[in-house]
């Protein structure tokens, strides 16, 4: 009898002379979406959180030129492309993803963040089965576009039912400051909002924690449920790698930047010592995982099954 050994890189040659899958042939699947346009993936994610149902809901992506001109703006050129080449990225080129979320608790339904319109978000709570108006809270986490833009359309609120909760901070300073986009997608709805400062409650089980800077009254939430807990840490950290590992690079977009470096190394740093679970509106979809403290910063675990047992 003659054995045959197959080796790794044996495997990978055969591999490559296979027949095409037949979702390749058919023109489904990822190889038939122009080149130009992120894959194809579910826009949603349903998970369990004690008591609560927990669902991200992807609103949109955009692919950008250039990060390091966004995410590391006081690095070298030579520390960033480091970085990302060790993390298996290129440095010259990201994917955003804006991913609000779905807590769902007894006869509650409350949405975090809206994304960037009223048909993205609609769009993936379809997907997840829900309707906008079964939403019974909005919670704005901060006024960014990529926030509050899906909080009206041309034909008025998307979310007809719900109350407004959000910051006192940030809703006053975005008040004044002649700002088009909140004129036109939160002034309307000015009566409709409730406010709240650090460790007011949403409801029982969720609670507002200040992590300013990235706005002046940027605000988180600590979800407790059944002797679990989740961090919803919005825009705190703002990319799974160059915002996390290096917690001191500046971001374009945070307002007050040594507060923001400040808020992202407390802020992610109870989350990594509480061995919380952590939903960034921009880590990759569906943005959930694990924090790990290491020297410099954190290393990002995605989540497998553990919001699923």
């Amino acid at each position: 009898m003659t054995r045959t050994t197959m080796t790794r890189r044996t495997a990978l040659k055969t591999a490559a002379i296979l027949p095409a899958a037949p979702a390749l042939l058919s023109g489904t699947g990822a190889a038939a979406q122009s080149a130009d346009a992120p894959p194809a993936i579910p826009p949603y994610r349903r998970m369990s959180l004690g008591e609560m149902t927990v669902t991200t809901l992807l609103a949109g992506s955009r692919a950008m030129d250039n990060p390091q001109d966004i995410f590391g703006m006081n690095a070298s050129p030579e520390a960033f492309r480091k970085v990302s080449e060790e993390a298996f990225i290129p440095h010259d080129k990201s994917l955003n993803f804006f991913t609000p979320t779905l807590i769902e608790t007894g006869s509650e339904k409350i949405l975090f963040d809206t994304g960037l319109s009223p048909d993205g978000i609609t769009g993936a709570l379809a997907a997840a089965g829900h309707a906008p108006e079964e939403i019974t809270t909005v919670v704005i986490t901060h006024m960014h576009g990529d926030h509050i833009g899906g909080l009206m359309g041309e034909g008025g609120a998307t979310f007809a039912n719900a109350k407004y909760v959000t910051g006192q901070t940030e809703f006053d300073h975005w008040a004044q400051a002649g700002n088009d986009t909140f004129e036109a997608k939160v002034r309307p709805l000015a009566e409709k909002f409730g406010f709240l400062k650090g460790g007011d409650s949403v409801i029982s089980g969720i609670s507002a924690v200040e992590a300013f800077g990235h706005t002046p009254g940027h605000m988180a939430f600590l979800v407790e449920s059944g002797g679990k807990g989740l961090m919803l840490a919005a825009d705190t950290t703002n990319h799974y790698v160059w915002s996390l590992q290096r917690p001191d690079w500046e971001v374009k977009y945070d307002t007050d930047k040594e507060a923001a470096a400040a808020t992202r190394k407390t802020l992610l740093g109870q989350v990594a010592a509480d061995r919380l679970a952590f939903i960034g509106y921009h880590m990759p979809f569906p943005g959930v995982g694990y924090l790990e403290a290491t020297g410099e910063g954190f290393h990002f675990h995605p989540m497998s099954y553990q919001l699923d047992l």
